[in-house]
């Protein structure tokens, strides 16, 4: 078997996998187009040949997302009866050009049941490392749990760190492992210095977690991560230096919420392109 159908055959074995509820067989086929060596996908060009300045991908519309159609191999292209030109891409690549769009990726859309769509935060992802965002979809809240002795350590140690704005907090449940705190950093500078003074304050403050309770840091100015989307939207800081750099009255707890919609997770298939 060719280079290309090693790499078809492994993408489609885990397609075949996924159904509904089943983010484990989800996260597998993720992996699959994360993998140079198997992740490659056929491209439909809607305008312009492979390589060439006008190539345009196609694209659908599926509950007001949109994702460029692909399929998985020379069979599944012969199958989809597409008789426009098309490329042959790296999951990864294609996922690094579509997902700053908000596009997501739509895999066999011809296939009976319509085929599997990755949204765009999926391919985010995919573009930038699976293992460092969560697996989604994501169930996002208040905090429940009471250690108020770190967040008046961190309040405290953010004061003394003069590229901290505010902060920010969620409770982060993924669609796969363990749930986990989410530390929401707004800052003023992201110069390297900067960074590695935010970076010395996580540390002298996270002494003060309870044993097995796991921290993560999240950029509030990233405006791509659903965590940070949330927090701007549902979380009061609970450290604001603008506000003398006293501690914010608590937020009121905000009821979990899946966020965002249709961001995280294959979305119901649908058939036709």
């Amino acid at each position: 078997m060719s280079a290309s159908g090693i790499a078809a055959g492994q993408v489609e074995h885990m397609l075949r996998q996924v159904t509904p509820g089943r983010y484990d067989a989800y996260e597998a086929l993720l992996r699959a187009l994360a993998t140079p060596s198997s992740g490659q996908v056929w491209m439909l060009l809607w305008h312009g040949q492979a390589g060439s300045p006008d190539a345009q991908y196609g694209n659908m519309e599926v509950d007001g997302y949109g994702y460029a159609p692909c399929v998985t191999s020379a069979q599944e292209l012969s199958a989809s009866g597409w008789n426009r030109s098309y490329e042959v891409v790296d999951g990864v690549d294609v996922a690094r050009t579509l997902y700053p769009d908000h596009y997501g990726l739509w895999l066999n859309p011809h296939a009976p049941g319509g085929g599997v769509g990755i949204p765009w935060l999926d391919l985010r992802r995919i573009a930038t490392g699976l293992e460092r965002q969560p697996a989604g979809p994501l169930r996002l809240s208040e905090p429940g749990i009471e250690i108020p002795q770190f967040y008046a350590l961190l309040a405290q140690n953010a004061h003394r760190t003069p590229a901290v704005r505010a902060l920010r907090r969620a409770w982060v449940q993924p669609a796969l492992g363990a749930p986990y705190l989410a530390i929401g950093l707004d800052v003023y500078d992201t110069s390297p210095p900067a960074v590695d003074s935010v970076r010395a304050m996580m540390q002298q403050s996270i002494g003060a977690v309870p044993d097995g309770l796991p921290v993560s840091t999240v950029a509030m100015s990233d405006e791509y991560d659903p965590v940070a989307l949330w927090m701007r939207a549902n979380a009061r800081p609970f450290y604001d230096r603008e506000a003398h750099g006293a501690p914010a009255a608590p937020a009121a707890p905000a009821s979990p919420v899946q966020a965002p919609a249709a961001g995280y997770g294959y979305p119901q298939a649908r058939g036709g392109f």
